[in-house]
C-alpha cells in the first residue's frame, strides 16, 4: 500500500471514528442542542476546527509514512541485495521524481478533509441513543475507507501518466 493509503485507513480507523464519536456523545447529550439553543454554529465551532486540522495535517503523516517506508527500504535493500545506504540515497532522486512527492502529499490533502467530513457527516447523524452512536462510528469508518479508495482510484486514473 501507498502511504497515503496506509495514512488514511489509519486515520479513518482511528482518529475519523473519535471524531464521530465525540460529535455523537455531543449529540446524545444535547450538548449540540444546546449550542444551537445559544446562537453557536455548529458548523463553525465543531466541524470546521476539525476540517482545517486534519486536511492540514494529513500531508505530514503521509511525508512520515513516506519517509519511514524509504527508510525500511533502505534497510531492505541493504540487507537482501547489499545496496549500500549512500548508494541507495544517491539514486533515490532519479529514481523518485518531485511530482511523485507532490501527488502523494496532495492525496494525503484530500484524503484527510474526506475523512474528516465523512466522519463528521456521521456524527452529527447520531440519534440520541447509544445503539445509534456505535452504529454510527462503525459506518463512518467503513465509509471513509471506501471513500478514500474511490479517491485513490480517481487520483490513479487521472495521474496515470504522471512521474514515470
Amino acid at each position: 500500500a501507498s502511504p497515503p493509503m496506509l495514512m488514511a485507513v489509519l486515520v479513518a480507523g482511528r482518529s475519523g471514528s473519535a471524531m464521530t464519536a465525540q460529535i455523537g456523545v455531543m449529540r446524545v447529550t444535547e450538548e449540540i442542542d444546546a449550542l444551537a439553543a445559544m446562537g453557536i454554529s455548529r458548523m463553525l465551532r465543531l466541524i470546521l476546527p476539525k476540517v482545517i486540522g486534519l486536511t492540514l495535517v494529513a500531508p505530514l503523516l503521509v511525508f512520515w509514512t513516506s519517509l519511514w517506508a524509504l527508510i525500511g527500504g533502505m534497510m531492505a535493500a541493504n540487507l537482501q541485495l547489499g545496496i549500500g545506504y549512500e548508494f541507495f540515497l544517491q539514486q533515490l532522486p532519479k529514481v523518485v521524481r518531485a511530482v511523485n512527492i507532490t501527488l502523494s502529499l496532495s492525496k494525503g490533502l484530500v484524503f484527510g478533509f474526506l475523512i474528516t467530513l465523512v466522519a463528521c457527516h456521521y456524527g452529527l447523524r447520531v440519534k440520541p441513543n447509544t445503539e445509534s452512536l456505535s452504529a454510527s462510528t462503525t459506518s463512518s469508518v467503513v465509509t471513509a475507507i471506501t471513500c478514500v479508495i474511490l479517491v485513490d482510484a480517481i487520483f490513479a486514473i487521472m495521474s496515470r501518466g504522471v512521474g514515470l
